[in-house]
Formats: structure tokens, sequence, C-alpha cells
């Protein structure tokens, strides 16, 4: 263990060490020393595989350690347990940038990763990707929903082609439809894209980005394709097509343009229901090398044994990765700190098990678990979703908390999309005695219940949430609440920008935290169990599994 390292778990250690102070005092202080330290360069973007993960695995594990907190993680041979759960993951590295070039209109024009296509090192299990004037075909927005009476695909065969497909649903522009209007479904993710085209078969899948449909620029995905993760398949190219990216939408207009179209008309017949793929007279060429070798990266789990039932488990959920070290930006920073995306969670998650162990704990166990690769697709939850450390079945609820306000407190609260379920009924009412009111999902479109940790437990029926800490600022109103989103999303969002500041007011997380903290106190002393909503498509999954809980 180097001297650094060493350093860096004594300065945890120190600054999340118990006060004398009564239970639930928590410190802005400390949220913001935490914050600062785990989104330092030294951290190197805490990217998974990495030392910079290394370190903040020990980091994290001495902070827990010094709350007072239990280790939580894999058994040991001993019968004891470690701080980490080993999450197995595949890693494809490209090896050189790729070749990429699209015929239009008989004429090959050379692509630029990053700059007109984005795609990622193949996660297939190929070492070398070779597609030689691969047709193009538009798919709409490549949704295929018989539930609805409707499919993009009909019945033309994509196998051995390149789709290209809409970001979102079909209602993103008009706003009410057969997916649930302004709200994004599962199949407006690009990752459903992505997974129904290796289901058909295709050779790729590129998706057409558009700044307010995906919700996030440009630059959001024109970084860190160069290492691709994933979990351990035993049929990698079953899970994935070859080719696996997006299209920036200048490169889809001048597409369509050629087809004798427009990307306007196009993507108005996508929105009806009678829609045909549609050959877009074009083919691609690309080249991809990579090398694939398998990693450990980490899931950091601490517990606080419960009083009374302590096979009943309350988790709380934040992850400890970020993007790494990549290509400079403008000013030369190559580094992705991460510190509102997630170190402030991190902090929040500490702070949370300090008073939880200095208040003595609630009649069921609390878990701590920081999740790694979520950057990746939610692979650390997602692995301990399929490998629980404890059961589901007696898994009470999950509360995720995924990059907290920093600048202040407000009157409301969010969660991450729009379910509805027991866990978001007890967050309201709590909030209510603290004068604080829900407010839904101002960006339902962005499709964010899909995007946090939350949503791999609730997959597997575990009532989930993901707390936002709302958009009514005390000081500034919604108004202001709107800017801060805007600008946090065009200017800093997956970008080496986020970085710490000595500006920001964490009294706003201060008091999420006592919200946060007294709904896992209710559910921790309870013997009740939450559960989703009538009609929801989780709710019969948690339902097979109450014979667990009777």
């Amino acid at each position: 263990m180097t001297r650094l390292l060493v350093t860096a778990i004594a300065i945890a250690i120190a600054l999340a060490a118990p006060l004398p102070a009564a239970a639930q005092d928590f410190s802005a202080e400390r949220l913001d020393q935490h914050t600062r330290t785990l989104s330092d360069d030294w951290f190197e973007g805490r990217a998974p595989g990495t030392q910079g993960e290394d370190k903040t695995v020990a980091y994290l594990s001495g902070a827990f350690a010094s709350v007072g907190l239990q280790p939580g993680g894999d058994l040991r041979s001993d019968g004891s347990r470690a701080w980490t759960q080993d999450v197995i993951l595949n890693r494809s590295t490209m090896v050189e940038g790729p070749e990429l070039s699209i015929a239009i209109g008989g004429e090959s024009v050379a692509m630029v990763q990053n700059q007109d296509l984005a795609v990622r090192s193949p996660v297939n299990g190929m070492a070398e990707v070779k597609l030689e004037g691969v047709p193009l075909i538009f798919v709409g927005y490549g949704t295929h929903a018989p539930e609805r009476n409707w499919s993009d695909f009909k019945d033309f065969d994509v196998a051995g082609k390149v789709i290209v497909a809409l970001v979102n649903d079909p209602d993103f522009e008009g706003g009410e439809g057969d997916f649930g209007g302004e709200a994004m479904t599962y199949y407006g993710r690009w990752t459903y894209k992505y997974e129904e085209a290796a289901r058909r078969g295709a050779a790729g899948v590129l998706v057409i980005h558009e700044t307010k449909p995906a919700s996030y620029p440009w630059g959001v995905i024109s970084n860190g394709n160069d290492v691709t993760l994933d979990i351990v398949r035993e049929d990698p190219a079953a899970a994935h097509s070859a080719l696996q990216g997006w299209m920036h939408v200048d490169v889809a207009g001048r597409l369509f343009e050629a087809a004798g179209t427009s990307y306007e008309d196009a993507k108005a017949m996508a929105q009806r229901r009678d829609f045909e793929p549609m050959d877009m007279g074009a083919t691609i060429d690309a080249t991809l090398l990579s090398k694939s070798e398998q990693i450990a990266a980490k899931n950091v789990v601490g517990i606080l044994p419960g009083t009374e039932s302590p096979d009943e488990y309350v988790v709380f959920t934040g992850h400890h990765d970020h993007l790494g070290v990549g290509e400079p930006d403008e000013a030369g920073d190559t580094i992705y700190n991460g510190a509102i995306d997630n170190a402030t969670g991190l902090a929040f998650m500490i702070e949370m098990g300090r008073a939880f162990v200095e208040g003595g704990g609630t009649e069921r166990s609390l878990v701590f678990l920081a999740v790694g690769a979520e950057e990746s697709g939610l692979l650390g939850a997602k692995y301990y979703a399929a490998n629980p450390v404890y059961p589901l079945e007696t898994t009470v609820g999950v509360i995720n908390v995924d990059a907290p306000g920093v600048h202040g407190p407000t009157r409301d609260f969010s969660i991450s999309g729009s379910a509805k379920l027991g866990l978001l009924d007890i967050m309201t009412e709590e909030a209510a005695k603290m004068e604080r009111s829900y407010s839904p999902d101002p960006n339902p479109a962005a499709g964010s219940f899909f995007r946090s940790d939350h949503f791999a437990f609730a997959q597997v029926g575990v009532p989930a949430v993901s707390f936002q800490s709302g958009s009514d600022f005390v000081d500034g109103g919604t108004e202001r609440g709107a800017q801060i989103k805007a600008a946090y999303a065009a200017e800093d969002y997956h970008q080496q920008s986020d970085e710490w500041s000595p500006d920001w007011d964490l009294s706003g997380m201060v008091r999420d935290a006592h919200l946060i903290y007294a709904v896992a106190e209710r559910l921790g002393n309870s013997a009740d169990w939450p559960n989703w909503a009538e009609g929801s498509e989780f709710k019969a999954l948690r339902d097979a599994s109450a014979e667990a809980r009777d």
C-alpha cells in the first residue's frame, strides 16, 4: 500500500470519525471534504479496473469502517466478510482508432470517430470487426412492442445489416400516443435499441443523436468509447452487434437528403404505426480492432446489522465510478473527476452511515452499497442484483442517491422517472413533515428511471427509487432550478469540468440527508414491506417472492 493511499485512508477516517453529537447531526463540512477528496485528480477519475478505482475502494472502505459500519461484502474462507464484492467484467479496449466510412450518393465519405460517428470498442467477443459495403437501414425508433401493436421492423429482415434508429420514443415529438406521451419508456433508451438489434442479428446499430430527445449533448457520448465494459457472457455475440454507436444528426441529414427525403420527414414517418423500414441507399465500411480481458471491478459494501430483524435489509446505493482519464479538453484537462456525479452521493452515503451508527441503528439491517461500473451500463448494480450478497426477497427497498444538489436547499424533492410505489409514498409523507413537497420528474422524456442504479433492482422486483434534490429553490425558485439543471447538462455532465467548487452551498444536501434518514429509519423500524403500485411492470416480480417475507 502506497504512502499516498495510506494518507487518503487516514484522511477519510479522520473526517468521518464519530463526534460527540446527536444522531442526524449531518455536517456540510464533512460532506464537502469527502466530495472534494474523492473528486481530486489523485483518484484519476475513478474508472473501473484502474488504480483510480483501487484508491476509491480503499478510501470508502476506510471511511465506512471509521463511522462504525461492518464489512458487508463477499464471504471469505474463514466465514468473515470482505469490504468488497468482486464484479467480474469483460473489458474491451480499442487497439487503435476505428476506420469508418459511409458511401453517400455513391461517394465514399470518411467518418471521423467521435465527430461524425461515436462507436464503442466491440464487446461481441471479436478481436477484429470488419464490415465492407454493409447496407444502412433506417428503422424509425427501432422499436418492437407487440403489446402496443407497434413494430418498426414489420417483416423486414435486418440480419447482417446496420440499422439506423432515432433516439427516444415515437411519442416524443408529439407528446402523446401509444408510448405514454412525454415520459420515455424503456423502448426509447439506446440500450434497448442495441439489445433489439442484437436479437435480430443486425451487423450493427447506430442511434441518431439529437440533444433534446437524448437529453444530453453530443459531447457526452463522444468520449469514453475506447474502453467498453460488459458483464461476462457465454455468448457475447448474441447480446451485442459487432458495431454499436451513435451517428451525429448532421450525418443523418446528409444521408436522408441523398436518399431523396429529409431528416424531418423521416422522423415524421417514423411516428406512424404504418412506418416501413427504409433502405437508405448507403453502405458503411468499418474496421475495429480491440483486445479483451476480464477484470474484477468492485462494489464496496458496509452493513449495520439490525437489532431485531437482521435478515431484513434496507439498502442505500450510489455509484463510486466515473469516466477516468481521457483526451484533453480545451484547457488541457484529461481527468473526468465526477465531483457531482457521484462523489457527492458517496459523501452522502458515508454521512448517512455515521448518523445511523451514532443513532443506534434500526431493527432491520442497513446496507450501504457503493456500486462500481455504473457509467458503463449500471454493471455493478446489475451484478449485485444477479449475485446478491443479501437476499433480494427480504430486501425492504433501495434508496439510490446520485448527484444530490450542491446549490442550496429546495422546497421540494423528486425521483428519477415517474414510477409509482410505496417507497415514494413514504418519502412524500416524511417530506411533508419537513414542509417539503414531491415534484414529479421535470423531464420524464429523458428516461432517467432507466439511467441510475436503482433500475437494476427494479428489474428484479425490489422496490427502488433514485432520490433527486428538487428544483424549487428556496433562493430563486423553479426558474433558478431550471437554469442550474440546464447549465449542468450542457456544460459539466460527463465532462472534465465536473469538479469540486468552493462556491457550493451544501446546506440543501444536509436537508436532503435529514429526509432520507427519516425515510430509512421508518423503513428500518417497521414490519411493513413497500411494494410497487398496481399496474407496475415490476409488481408481479415482487409479488412472486412474497412467501419469503411472510
